[in-house]
């Protein structure tokens, strides 16, 4: 399976751009959205590294409070950030799954396809825009309570 994506990968256009004039989540759509995928998880990957590589040489210790405080709050921040950035990758990895299963661009909730432009935007939606909506208003809803 795995060598099979790959080959489509490699005859899929650079400038590609799935369209509402062709099947819903045929050959080249799910192509566009795993390479999509797969280029942001490795850029998030090539950042996380980054983000330790200076975690790790910024280690020093500062003689004043106020400078060891900012590090300390610069790197509390970072950190915070790579927690998202792991949290990110699992969705992506999630959504690679999907396309394996075929699951993948259909709502969760109604099982109707969700807007090529809302995947486009965000390649881990698993929500149409309107199921999205209603489960933003019910999180409101017992949030205030």
């Amino acid at each position: 399976m795995a060598l099979m994506a790959t080959a489509k990968k490699k005859t899929l256009p650079e400038d590609y751009r799935p369209s509402k004039g062709e099947p819903f989540m045929g050959d080249q759509q799910r192509a566009y959205f795993r390479r999509k995928l797969h280029d942001w998880r490795d850029e998030i990957l090539r950042s996380t590294k980054e983000t330790l590589e200076h975690l790790q040489n910024d280690s020093e210790q500062h003689a004043d409070i106020a400078d060891r405080a900012t590090s300390e709050s610069e790197r509390a921040l970072e950190l915070r950030a790579r927690d998202r950035q792991r949290k990110l990758i699992a969705k992506i990895d999630a959504a690679l799954s999907r396309l394996d299963d075929g699951s993948y661009g259909y709502c969760e909730e109604t099982g109707e396809p969700i807007s090529l432009s809302r995947l486009d935007a965000r390649p881990i939606a698993t929500l149409s825009v309107e199921a999205q909506e209603r489960h933003e208003k019910r999180e409101r809803v017992y949030r205030d309570e």
